[in-house]
């Protein structure tokens, strides 16, 4: 019940926007009454709590693995990359949900919002601080700031992207993950 709870809500914040949905909007689509939906989630914000934290628990889980393959950091920050931009794309819903729960105005009221993207976003910057320690990319630029940039761009592929327009999920990964890779490796301009 809960799984089908967390998809339609998923669906129906995605579709129709986080403040724009209400709880009835969720059970009439759920097929279930609104008592029974409070008896498994208190409120909205806790609803769109679980929401968060389900996405933001797979694609960590996704990285930890990635981030612990015993390769060179290069092909993880490119395996890492390419799988950001995989979820972006198979998980729709899940993205836009995410994105827009991250402003600030709803992330005050939601708990686990605040905290839904923050085991994600330490992994990946522990992966470039990493190369940026070993000399394989440029310290020019703060590894937060190249992860918030390279995720706010990924965030943006739900706006745009479509299988029909004939790129494939790896393409555009690979494109993501060149272009990330590309500004890491960037050389200082001469003095």
């Amino acid at each position: 019940m809960r799984r089908r709870l967390l998809a339609v809500a998923t669906r129906l914040f995605a579709e129709r926007g986080i403040d724009r949905t209400s709880l009835r909007d969720v059970a009439d689509a759920a097929h279930v009454t609104e008592r029974l939906l409070h008896r498994h989630y208190a409120g909205k914000a806790a609803l769109l709590d679980a929401v968060c934290a389900r996405a933001a628990r797979r694609d960590a889980d996704r990285l930890e693995r990635i981030a612990a393959r015993p390769v060179p950091v290069v092909e993880r920050v490119r395996a890492a990359a390419a799988d950001a931009v995989a979820a972006a794309v198979s998980e729709p819903d899940d993205t836009t949900v995410v994105f827009r729960a991250y402003r600030p105005a709803v992330a005050e009221r939601c708990r686990a919002v605040r905290a839904a993207r923050h085991r994600y976003r330490v992994l990946f910057r522990a992966l470039i601080a990493e190369g940026q320690r070993s000399g394989a990319f440029t310290t020019q630029v703060p590894a937060d700031i190249v992860v918030d940039f390279f995720l706010g761009s990924v965030h943006h592929l739900s706006t745009w992207y479509r299988p029909a327009d004939g790129r494939s999920v790896s393409d555009v990964g690979s494109v993501y993950a060149d272009q990330l890779l590309d500004a890491l490796r960037a050389a200082r301009p001469a003095a």
